[in-house]
């Protein structure tokens, strides 16, 4: 489904990313952890060319975007929720969730509107259609970004680091939305630094430091069997 192949992404004299290459299955569910810096964000962000690479290839369900229209196309099919919700503040939740899909898949206002509330539900927060963003807590605006997200019925879900900026009893609401996402066999690829989460849900653990992958592994054995020094320092650390 996902394709990474050899890309590399510098930030001026930053090399962020360097020469990474991974390949993730239909359905599979893929964390990506490592220390801050080493670069889990800019990849995730190449594979839906909001980080355009400077080398190498990425393609989606074997499409590799030569220009800006296919990038455009193929973003359509990638959901990405982000750390810090960016719902539109002067939309209900409901017109956050109808927007994309009508002005992108041509969707109806009622074709929206009842995709909308079919997601919403599998979110746990329909009742909440009506309210604005800031009437809701941190927990439930993240709720709400994955089922906008859901309603364009994308073919791969990416979570960047999507519990960071809450508040830490607000947390497991929003792991547990997304457990179940995992449970549906979706396509998953989250950046992390909840363990117990990736622990119980991804088929691999990516490992990154300073703009490499170190190590990919199935989760049992990378938490009870790192092969590589600087994973198991990682995971050390995180015992303290």
């Amino acid at each position: 489904m996902i394709r990474v192949d050899n890309i590399s992404k510098r930030y001026g004299d930053f090399l962020v990313l360097d020469k990474v290459s991974l390949s993730i299955a239909k359905g599979a569910k893929v964390v990506i952890c490592g220390p801050s810096g080493s670069g889990k964000s800019t990849l995730i962000r190449c594979m839906n060319y909001l980080a355009p690479h400077d080398t190498g290839v990425v393609s989606i369900d074997g499409v590799e975007p030569k220009n800006r229209r296919s990038c455009e196309a193929v973003r359509r099919e990638v959901g990405m929720v982000f750390q810090n919700f960016n719902l539109f503040p002067h939309l209900t939740i409901l017109e956050n969730c109808i927007l994309a899909p009508m002005m992108a898949r041509k969707l109806t206002r009622a074709q929206a509107t009842e995709r909308a509330y079919q997601y919403l539900k599998r979110v746990h927060i329909s009742e909440q259609a009506d309210k604005y963003p800031t009437q809701l807590s941190g927990g439930q605006q993240q709720r709400v970004a994955i089922a906008r997200a859901l309603c364009m019925e994308p073919k791969v879900m990416l979570f960047d680091e999507p519990t960071s900026a809450l508040d830490p009893e607000m947390v497991g609401e929003v792991l547990d939305v997304m457990v179940e996402l995992a449970g549906d066999g979706m396509t998953m690829v989250c950046v992390t630094h909840e363990m117990a989460f990736a622990r119980k849900v991804a088929d691999q653990i990516v490992f990154m430091d300073k703009g490499q992958i170190v190590e990919v592994a199935p989760p049992e054995q990378f938490f009870t069997a790192a092969t590589s020094p600087r994973a198991k320092t990682f995971l050390s650390q995180l015992q303290h």
